[in-house]
């Protein structure tokens, strides 16, 4: 059994429906697949054709009315029999791979040039590695540092501990003067 699925919407392209469905129909060992995005008067529309027995057609057809990807907002959804070919999977993959290939030459290309526009203004980077150098050579009095001041801390509590006695002693004395307790 054949069908035709045009899924109309104002997000159903750049949403990843044709892969949305092309994982649904390969989760349902569906081997004759194929979907394509296209502009039409009424907007965006993802065009799905395939063909496997009819159980398994319904079945698809179920999963196509209920499940969706979260991106896409869907308008309608319309099936109609088909008469025509359908493509095998594995070239409906081929196809597609092909297609994601052709969008993201000119993105690589952009970001080669952007990267060799960077590579050009990049004369500041031999200051920045002398700066990081004389930094690293500060960092190495950090232990010595560390230590003066362990040794400081250790000069400084056993006075502090005196006096607090001291003051906890002459509280006492206070409040027994005053009939505190």
């Amino acid at each position: 059994m054949k069908l035709k699925i045009k899924i109309t919407g104002p997000k159903v392209h750049d949403v990843g429906y044709r892969y949305f469905l092309m994982s649904m129909a390969m989760t349902n060992r569906i081997r004759m697949f194929e979907a394509h995005n296209i502009e039409s008067y009424e907007g965006e529309e993802v065009l799905v054709f395939l063909d496997s027995d009819e159980e398994t057609v319904k079945a698809f057809r179920t999963l196509a009315e209920t499940k969706r990807p979260a991106r896409s907002k869907v308008s309608r959804i319309d099936f109609d029999n088909y008469e025509g070919d359908v493509m095998k999977i594995g070239e409906y993959v081929q196809f597609c791979s092909m297609v994601q290939l052709n969008k993201a030459i000119p993105v690589l290309l952009d970001m080669r040039d952007d990267l060799r526009a960077v590579l050009k203004n990049t004369d500041i980077i031999p200051q920045i590695s002398e700066d990081i150098k004389a930094v690293r050579k500060n960092t190495d009095t950090i232990p010595q540092v560390l230590e003066e001041i362990k040794g400081m801390r250790e000069d400084i509590q056993p006075g502090y501990g005196m006096h607090f006695r001291q003051v906890q002693s002459d509280v006492r004395a206070i409040k027994e003067r005053l009939g505190m307790q």
